[in-house]
């Protein structure tokens, strides 16, 4: 019976990626434990009595293992069979959080488990969302060419990420946004990717530059296009109204949308977290959620927090400090250093050097992921193939520019090291579910 389910668990599975997936978790557990370690205290005992987080993260691990060795032995059809259900259990537990939540940190999001232990439904409903999205497309009825169905593919990704910005996670909610990229990969026009990466610079450059000053270079730019199309204008008048509308649109969103966004939508301590990236400080008594403290001088924690992790990792060096050497982690001066900051331990303790290893098994990670979705003859674990690789590297790149500066601070867990039983599963999750898949790769799954 043994062997037979062995068989089962081994037959077609890529072990290169488990093995990848293992040495990821290893590395987590030990960043968390270079967190926590102190010298002169009974490591040992304080592992045994399961208080520490790296005695948690451990445990998690090996509830994990459990679920995973559960994915391997299930059909692969149950996930298509239960995509669409999955996906609306995960929005009914994120409706759920609004009555019986537990707020931790301002946020809303999680469910109480008991134990100690707490659920958060928007991690999980990335997996859902990816299934769903999967189900979707590989309908033979759908047409992804057609705006109807792009519509409704960009309605599944970002109806858990609205309902994850009403929960105060605003981090999680752009970890939705990842799934546009696989979109893209399955049809979505080229032309959406343009206008959002051409409204996200304008929108830091409405911070960055004074807005008189952004507005004349604005118009600049619309007169030298005007210049440079003057032949094609000649042939075609429309190009003149489409150059006059694209400037109005761009100068009326600096000018008037993005101050509503910073002061309105946006609550202070999202817009300060925003604005201290690109190096200046944002008046809270221009917000409308202002608090009763906002008139009291406002603290800047997250450019504390940039300038900590900053130091931690620059203090590595080239080849680091060493194994349990690391003054900055050890004096606790970068905060949330076992969560969202956990890339600056490893970068202090090994340097560029560790560094750069470490990216690269999760560069070989996503390149492993790409070639078994390429691999896939069914639609259907293609596109759950990309969605998983689109949120490990949304998860990445955010996460390491989050820690030297370079975006602002928003709570994304750094995929498999961060402390957390809901990432760590949800991340497990994703990557066995994709391996059951690829390990029927032979079959047409719908």
């Amino acid at each position: 019976m043994s062997k037979k389910i062995n068989s089962t668990i081994s037959q077609g599975i890529d072990w290169t990626m488990i093995w990848l997936y293992a040495i990821l978790v290893c590395i987590g557990i030990m960043c968390i434990f270079m967190v926590e370690y102190r010298p002169g205290t009974d490591w040992l005992s304080l592992f045994i009595s399961g208080k520490t987080n790296y005695s948690k993260q451990l445990f998690f691990a090996g509830f994990c293992a459990i679920i995973a060795t559960f994915i391997l032995l299930t059909d692969s059809k149950l996930f298509t069979a239960f995509a669409n259900i999955l996906y609306a259990f995960g929005i009914v537990l994120m409706l759920a959080t609004f009555v019986i939540g537990k707020s931790i940190n301002g946020s809303k999001s999680w469910i109480p488990l008991g134990g100690g232990f707490n659920l958060q439904p928007a991690e999980l409903c990335k997996i859902f969302t990816a299934l769903a999205l999967a189900k979707f497309l590989s309908r033979q009825e759908t047409d992804f060419t057609k705006l109807k169905s792009q519509i409704i593919g960009v309605v599944i990704a970002l109806s858990p990420a609205i309902l994850s910005h009403f929960q105060h996670e605003d981090g999680l909610a752009l970890a939705y946004l990842s799934f546009f990229l696989m979109l893209y990969r399955e049809g979505l026009p080229s032309q959406i990717l343009v206008i959002g990466a051409s409204v996200g610079i304008l929108g830091v450059a409405s911070l960055v530059v004074e807005p008189k000053m952004l507005s004349i270079v604005l118009t600049c730019i619309a007169f030298i296009i005007l210049y440079l199309l003057k032949k094609q204008i000649k042939r075609n008048k429309r190009i003149i109204t489409i150059i006059i509308v694209s400037w109005m649109v761009c100068v009326g969103f600096q000018r008037v949308a993005v101050p509503f966004i910073f002061n309105d939508v946006f609550e202070c301590y999202q817009s300060t977290r925003i604005y201290s990236m690109v190096g200046k400080d944002y008046d809270c008594n221009l917000n409308r959620h202002k608090s009763k403290s906002a008139d009291k001088p406002v603290k800047k924690p997250d450019d504390y927090n940039v300038r900590q992790s900053k130091i931690a990792i620059g203090s590595g060096g080239f080849m680091g400090k060493g194994f349990l050497k690391g003054t900055q982690t050890r004096g606790k001066y970068v905060p949330e250093q076992h969560t969202d900051f956990i890339f600056t331990s490893l970068g202090e303790a090994f340097g560029f050097v560790g560094c750069f290893i470490f990216l690269s098994i999760y560069l070989f990670l996503l390149y492993r992921i790409v070639r078994i979705a390429e691999r896939q003859r069914s639609i259907f674990s293609r596109v759950y193939a990309y969605s998983v690789a689109s949120i490990i590297f949304f998860h990445i790149t955010v996460n390491v520019c989050m820690t030297i500066g370079l975006f602002p601070i928003i709570g994304i867990p750094l995929p498999l090291i961060s402390y957390g039983g809901s990432s760590l599963l949800t991340f497990t999750i994703l990557i066995f579910i994709l391996l059951r898949l690829d390990a029927d790769r032979q079959m047409v799954l719908r």
